[in-house]
Protein backbone atom coordinates (compact mmCIF):
# COMPACT_ATOMS: atom_id res chain seq x y z
CA UNK A 1 0.00 0.00 0.00
CA UNK A 2 2.75 2.60 0.59
CA UNK A 3 4.82 1.67 -2.39
CA UNK A 4 1.81 2.05 -4.71
CA UNK A 5 1.12 5.62 -2.83
CA UNK A 6 4.47 6.41 -3.01
CA UNK A 7 4.48 5.24 -6.75
CA UNK A 8 1.28 7.24 -7.40
CA UNK A 9 2.75 10.37 -5.91
CA UNK A 10 6.02 10.06 -8.12
CA UNK A 11 3.67 9.66 -11.12
CA UNK A 12 1.57 12.82 -9.87
CA UNK A 13 4.84 15.12 -9.32
CA UNK A 14 6.04 14.16 -12.87
CA UNK A 15 2.81 15.25 -14.80
CA UNK A 16 2.88 18.26 -12.87
CA UNK A 17 6.18 18.51 -14.12
CA UNK A 18 5.07 17.81 -18.13
CA UNK A 19 2.34 20.17 -17.35
CA UNK A 20 4.67 23.17 -17.48
CA UNK A 21 5.88 24.09 -20.63
CA UNK A 22 9.53 25.09 -20.56
CA UNK A 23 9.24 26.26 -23.95
CA UNK A 24 6.52 28.54 -23.62
CA UNK A 25 8.22 30.13 -20.73
CA UNK A 26 11.25 30.72 -22.62
CA UNK A 27 10.67 34.30 -23.74
CA UNK A 28 9.95 35.31 -19.81
CA UNK A 29 13.16 33.82 -18.67
CA UNK A 30 15.22 35.38 -21.43
CA UNK A 31 13.54 38.37 -20.43
CA UNK A 32 14.26 38.07 -16.95
CA UNK A 33 17.93 37.26 -17.70
CA UNK A 34 17.89 40.15 -20.15
CA UNK A 35 16.76 42.67 -16.95
CA UNK A 36 19.33 41.55 -14.71
CA UNK A 37 22.15 41.53 -17.15
CA UNK A 38 20.51 44.93 -18.38
CA UNK A 39 21.57 46.26 -14.47
CA UNK A 40 24.75 44.41 -14.57
CA UNK A 41 25.43 46.76 -17.61
CA UNK A 42 24.22 49.96 -16.47
CA UNK A 43 22.17 50.16 -13.57
CA UNK A 44 20.19 53.21 -14.63
CA UNK A 45 18.53 50.35 -17.23
CA UNK A 46 16.36 49.55 -13.96
CA UNK A 47 15.67 53.26 -13.77
CA UNK A 48 11.47 53.92 -13.61
CA UNK A 49 12.15 56.34 -15.98
CA UNK A 50 14.11 53.63 -18.66
CA UNK A 51 11.66 50.88 -17.93
CA UNK A 52 8.93 53.08 -18.49
CA UNK A 53 9.94 54.50 -21.72
CA UNK A 54 11.00 50.89 -23.03
CA UNK A 55 8.02 49.21 -22.56
CA UNK A 56 5.85 51.77 -23.95
CA UNK A 57 7.98 52.16 -27.28
CA UNK A 58 7.98 48.09 -27.38
CA UNK A 59 3.76 48.71 -27.24
CA UNK A 60 3.94 49.23 -31.03
CA UNK A 61 5.16 46.25 -32.02
CA UNK A 62 3.65 44.28 -29.30
CA UNK A 63 0.11 45.44 -30.48
CA UNK A 64 0.79 44.31 -34.06
CA UNK A 65 2.51 41.09 -33.02
CA UNK A 66 -0.94 39.87 -31.10
CA UNK A 67 -2.06 40.38 -35.03
CA UNK A 68 0.79 38.43 -36.31
CA UNK A 69 -0.04 35.70 -34.22
CA UNK A 70 -2.84 35.15 -35.61
CA UNK A 71 -1.55 35.24 -38.90
CA UNK A 72 1.17 32.89 -38.23
CA UNK A 73 -0.34 29.91 -36.57
CA UNK A 74 -2.52 29.85 -39.35
CA UNK A 75 0.31 29.06 -41.63
CA UNK A 76 0.39 32.69 -43.15
CA UNK A 77 2.92 35.70 -42.90
CA UNK A 78 2.59 39.27 -43.44
CA UNK A 79 5.47 41.62 -44.54
CA UNK A 80 3.38 44.83 -45.13
CA UNK A 81 2.39 45.46 -41.59
CA UNK A 82 5.22 48.21 -41.12
CA UNK A 83 3.88 50.01 -44.47
CA UNK A 84 0.03 49.39 -43.60
CA UNK A 85 0.89 51.07 -39.97
CA UNK A 86 2.30 54.23 -42.34
CA UNK A 87 -0.67 54.42 -44.43
CA UNK A 88 -3.06 54.25 -42.23
CA UNK A 89 -1.36 56.97 -39.69
CA UNK A 90 -1.34 59.18 -42.54
CA UNK A 91 -4.91 58.25 -43.58
CA UNK A 92 -6.52 58.91 -40.35
CA UNK A 93 -4.61 61.88 -39.63
CA UNK A 94 -6.12 63.34 -43.40
CA UNK A 95 -9.20 62.33 -42.46
CA UNK A 96 -9.36 64.24 -38.58
CA UNK A 97 -7.77 67.14 -40.09
CA UNK A 98 -10.74 67.46 -42.78
CA UNK A 99 -13.05 66.81 -40.31
CA UNK A 100 -11.35 69.73 -38.26
CA UNK A 101 -12.99 72.87 -39.57
CA UNK A 102 -16.80 71.21 -38.81
CA UNK A 103 -15.92 69.04 -36.09
CA UNK A 104 -13.51 70.47 -34.22
CA UNK A 105 -11.90 67.76 -31.44
CA UNK A 106 -15.00 65.37 -32.00
CA UNK A 107 -13.03 64.45 -34.94
CA UNK A 108 -10.38 62.40 -32.84
CA UNK A 109 -12.98 59.66 -32.16
CA UNK A 110 -14.18 60.15 -35.96
CA UNK A 111 -10.26 59.29 -36.73
CA UNK A 112 -9.91 56.41 -34.72
CA UNK A 113 -13.02 54.59 -36.08
CA UNK A 114 -11.79 55.46 -39.60
CA UNK A 115 -8.51 54.13 -39.24
CA UNK A 116 -9.86 50.84 -37.54
CA UNK A 117 -11.98 50.53 -40.84
CA UNK A 118 -8.63 51.25 -42.81
CA UNK A 119 -6.64 48.68 -41.09
CA UNK A 120 -9.77 45.70 -41.79
CA UNK A 121 -9.80 46.62 -45.05
CA UNK A 122 -5.89 46.73 -45.60
CA UNK A 123 -6.35 42.84 -43.77
CA UNK A 124 -8.98 42.09 -45.86
CA UNK A 125 -7.65 42.73 -49.22
CA UNK A 126 -4.24 40.77 -47.90
CA UNK A 127 -6.91 38.11 -47.02
CA UNK A 128 -8.79 38.05 -50.01
CA UNK A 129 -6.11 37.96 -52.74
CA UNK A 130 -3.92 35.23 -50.30
CA UNK A 131 -7.07 32.77 -49.89
CA UNK A 132 -9.10 33.61 -53.25
CA UNK A 133 -5.75 34.01 -55.43
CA UNK A 134 -4.26 31.12 -53.86
CA UNK A 135 -0.78 33.27 -53.81
CA UNK A 136 1.63 32.31 -51.24
CA UNK A 137 1.21 35.20 -48.39
CA UNK A 138 4.69 35.93 -48.81
CA UNK A 139 4.26 37.11 -52.21
CA UNK A 140 1.07 38.65 -51.86
CA UNK A 141 2.02 40.89 -48.54
CA UNK A 142 5.73 42.07 -50.61
CA UNK A 143 3.19 43.52 -53.14
CA UNK A 144 1.14 45.03 -50.52
CA UNK A 145 4.19 46.19 -48.61
CA UNK A 146 5.03 48.11 -51.84
CA UNK A 147 2.01 49.53 -52.37
CA UNK A 148 0.97 50.60 -48.77
CA UNK A 149 3.93 52.35 -48.81
CA UNK A 150 4.18 54.04 -51.60
CA UNK A 151 0.09 55.51 -50.88
CA UNK A 152 1.40 57.11 -47.92
CA UNK A 153 4.90 58.61 -49.86
CA UNK A 154 1.97 60.04 -52.31
CA UNK A 155 -0.18 60.91 -49.76
CA UNK A 156 2.32 63.12 -48.46
CA UNK A 157 4.22 64.06 -51.72
CA UNK A 158 7.55 63.08 -50.37
CA UNK A 159 7.33 64.77 -47.02
CA UNK A 160 5.19 64.06 -43.98
CA UNK A 161 1.44 64.19 -42.72
CA UNK A 162 1.22 66.79 -39.51
CA UNK A 163 -1.31 66.41 -37.26
CA UNK A 164 -4.22 69.77 -37.35
CA UNK A 165 -2.21 71.99 -34.15
CA UNK A 166 -5.74 72.17 -33.00
CA UNK A 167 -5.82 68.37 -32.54
CA UNK A 168 -2.49 68.00 -30.70
CA UNK A 169 -2.95 68.51 -27.21
CA UNK A 170 -5.97 66.60 -26.98
CA UNK A 171 -4.70 63.85 -28.82
CA UNK A 172 -1.10 63.81 -27.20
CA UNK A 173 -2.43 61.36 -24.08
CA UNK A 174 -3.20 58.86 -26.35
CA UNK A 175 0.45 58.61 -26.13
CA UNK A 176 1.76 60.63 -23.31
CA UNK A 177 -0.95 59.96 -20.79
CA UNK A 178 -1.11 57.42 -18.20
CA UNK A 179 -3.66 55.99 -16.06
CA UNK A 180 -2.73 55.13 -11.69
CA UNK A 181 0.91 55.91 -13.25
CA UNK A 182 1.03 53.36 -16.29
CA UNK A 183 1.32 54.84 -19.84
CA UNK A 184 -1.80 54.60 -21.98
CA UNK A 185 -0.21 52.27 -24.70
CA UNK A 186 0.74 49.91 -22.45
CA UNK A 187 -3.12 49.52 -20.97
CA UNK A 188 -4.08 49.53 -24.49
CA UNK A 189 -1.69 46.61 -25.53
CA UNK A 190 -2.52 44.68 -22.72
CA UNK A 191 -6.51 45.29 -23.69
CA UNK A 192 -5.25 44.03 -27.08
CA UNK A 193 -3.24 41.02 -25.80
CA UNK A 194 -6.35 40.01 -23.16
CA UNK A 195 -8.71 39.87 -26.40
CA UNK A 196 -6.16 38.15 -28.78
CA UNK A 197 -5.60 35.64 -25.87
CA UNK A 198 -9.23 34.74 -25.37
CA UNK A 199 -9.81 34.21 -28.99
CA UNK A 200 -6.84 32.63 -29.34
CA UNK A 201 -7.14 29.82 -26.83
CA UNK A 202 -10.66 30.11 -25.97
CA UNK A 203 -13.17 30.15 -29.05
CA UNK A 204 -13.72 27.84 -31.80
CA UNK A 205 -12.22 30.25 -34.22
CA UNK A 206 -8.73 30.25 -32.67
CA UNK A 207 -8.93 26.72 -32.39
CA UNK A 208 -9.77 26.23 -36.45
CA UNK A 209 -7.13 28.80 -36.61
CA UNK A 210 -4.34 26.77 -34.81
CA UNK A 211 -5.75 23.80 -36.44
CA UNK A 212 -5.08 24.97 -40.25
CA UNK A 213 -1.64 25.96 -39.16
CA UNK A 214 -0.87 23.05 -38.24
CA UNK A 215 -2.44 20.94 -41.70
CA UNK A 216 -4.44 22.69 -44.00
CA UNK A 217 -5.12 19.41 -45.66
CA UNK A 218 -6.39 18.13 -42.33
CA UNK A 219 -8.38 21.15 -41.66
CA UNK A 220 -10.02 21.22 -45.32
CA UNK A 221 -11.25 17.60 -44.72
CA UNK A 222 -12.60 18.61 -40.89
CA UNK A 223 -14.92 20.47 -42.66
CA UNK A 224 -12.68 23.76 -41.74
CA UNK A 225 -13.01 26.41 -43.86
CA UNK A 226 -9.20 27.29 -44.72
CA UNK A 227 -9.63 30.54 -47.25
CA UNK A 228 -12.05 32.14 -43.89
CA UNK A 229 -9.90 31.79 -41.40
CA UNK A 230 -7.26 32.93 -42.57
CA UNK A 231 -9.19 35.88 -44.24
CA UNK A 232 -10.16 36.43 -40.66
CA UNK A 233 -6.66 36.19 -39.66
CA UNK A 234 -5.12 39.11 -42.16
CA UNK A 235 -8.42 41.37 -40.71
CA UNK A 236 -7.37 40.75 -37.23
CA UNK A 237 -4.28 41.79 -38.05
CA UNK A 238 -5.00 44.68 -40.20
CA UNK A 239 -7.11 46.31 -36.87
CA UNK A 240 -4.08 45.36 -34.44
CA UNK A 241 -1.95 47.68 -37.00
CA UNK A 242 -4.64 50.36 -36.54
CA UNK A 243 -4.51 50.36 -33.10
CA UNK A 244 -0.53 50.67 -32.71
CA UNK A 245 -1.52 53.60 -35.27
CA UNK A 246 -3.75 55.23 -33.26
CA UNK A 247 -1.14 55.19 -30.43
CA UNK A 248 1.90 55.98 -32.63
CA UNK A 249 0.41 58.81 -34.20
CA UNK A 250 0.24 61.28 -30.92
CA UNK A 251 4.14 60.42 -30.44
CA UNK A 252 5.32 62.52 -32.96
CA UNK A 253 2.07 64.12 -34.49
CA UNK A 254 2.64 63.32 -38.20
CA UNK A 255 3.01 60.52 -40.68
CA UNK A 256 6.10 59.92 -42.95
CA UNK A 257 6.98 57.49 -45.63
CA UNK A 258 9.58 56.52 -43.17
CA UNK A 259 7.17 55.82 -40.56
CA UNK A 260 6.59 51.89 -39.76
CA UNK A 261 9.81 50.77 -41.40
CA UNK A 262 11.30 47.38 -40.96
CA UNK A 263 8.57 46.83 -37.96
CA UNK A 264 7.75 43.59 -40.06
CA UNK A 265 11.18 42.41 -39.37
CA UNK A 266 10.53 43.43 -35.70
CA UNK A 267 7.04 41.78 -35.55
CA UNK A 268 7.87 38.47 -37.48
CA UNK A 269 11.06 38.30 -34.45
CA UNK A 270 8.98 38.84 -31.54
CA UNK A 271 6.18 36.69 -32.36
CA UNK A 272 9.10 34.01 -33.01
CA UNK A 273 10.89 34.60 -30.09
CA UNK A 274 7.81 34.68 -28.19
CA UNK A 275 7.36 30.85 -29.08
CA UNK A 276 4.93 30.70 -31.83
CA UNK A 277 5.70 28.50 -34.63
CA UNK A 278 6.94 29.83 -37.99
CA UNK A 279 4.94 26.85 -39.83
CA UNK A 280 2.15 27.32 -38.15
CA UNK A 281 0.17 25.44 -35.68
CA UNK A 282 0.84 26.85 -32.49
CA UNK A 283 0.88 30.83 -31.14
CA UNK A 284 2.06 32.39 -27.84
CA UNK A 285 -0.04 35.72 -27.59
CA UNK A 286 1.79 36.60 -23.95
CA UNK A 287 5.09 35.28 -25.29
CA UNK A 288 4.74 37.61 -28.68
CA UNK A 289 4.57 40.80 -26.32
CA UNK A 290 7.61 39.15 -24.45
CA UNK A 291 9.28 39.38 -27.57
CA UNK A 292 8.41 42.65 -28.33
CA UNK A 293 9.76 44.22 -25.00
CA UNK A 294 13.14 41.85 -25.55
CA UNK A 295 13.71 43.14 -28.66
CA UNK A 296 13.52 46.34 -27.17
CA UNK A 297 15.23 46.08 -24.00
CA UNK A 298 18.13 44.92 -25.95
CA UNK A 299 18.11 48.31 -28.36
CA UNK A 300 17.56 50.66 -25.54
CA UNK A 301 20.99 48.36 -24.11
CA UNK A 302 23.03 48.98 -26.68
CA UNK A 303 22.36 52.61 -26.83
CA UNK A 304 22.89 52.75 -22.50
CA UNK A 305 26.68 50.53 -23.10
CA UNK A 306 29.17 50.86 -25.76
CA UNK A 307 29.74 46.92 -26.79
CA UNK A 308 27.94 47.16 -29.94
CA UNK A 309 27.02 50.16 -31.81
CA UNK A 310 23.04 51.46 -31.98
CA UNK A 311 23.20 51.74 -35.80
CA UNK A 312 23.59 47.66 -35.60
CA UNK A 313 20.37 47.25 -33.73
CA UNK A 314 18.66 45.72 -37.18
CA UNK A 315 21.54 42.94 -37.59
CA UNK A 316 21.21 42.48 -34.12
CA UNK A 317 17.48 41.76 -34.31
CA UNK A 318 18.10 39.41 -38.00
CA UNK A 319 20.62 37.48 -36.00
CA UNK A 320 17.93 36.84 -33.24
CA UNK A 321 15.41 35.70 -35.70
CA UNK A 322 17.51 33.15 -37.13
CA UNK A 323 19.20 32.01 -33.95
CA UNK A 324 14.87 31.94 -32.83
CA UNK A 325 14.25 29.22 -35.94
CA UNK A 326 17.28 27.37 -35.42
CA UNK A 327 16.24 26.38 -31.88
CA UNK A 328 12.84 25.84 -33.35
CA UNK A 329 14.30 23.24 -35.77
CA UNK A 330 16.16 21.33 -33.80
CA UNK A 331 13.61 21.24 -31.12
CA UNK A 332 11.33 19.60 -33.66
CA UNK A 333 14.08 16.66 -34.10
CA UNK A 334 14.66 16.00 -30.86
Amino acid sequence: MHVTDTTSELVSKESVFQRINWVDLGPFIALAVLVVVGYLINPDFLSPTNITNVVTRATFIGIIAVGATFVISSGCLDLSVGSMAAFAAGAMILFMNWLVPTWGANAIPAGIVFVLCVGALCGLVNGLVVTLGKIEPFIVTLGTMGVYRAFITFMSNGGSIPIDRSLREPFRPLYFGTVMGIPIPVLVCAAVAIVGSFILYKTKFGRRCAAVGANVEVARFSGISVGRIRTLAFVIQGICVAIAAICYVPRLGAATPTTGLLWELQVITAVVIGGTALRGGKGHIWGSLAGAVILEFIANLMVLSDFISEYLVAAVQGVIIIVAMLIQRFSRRS
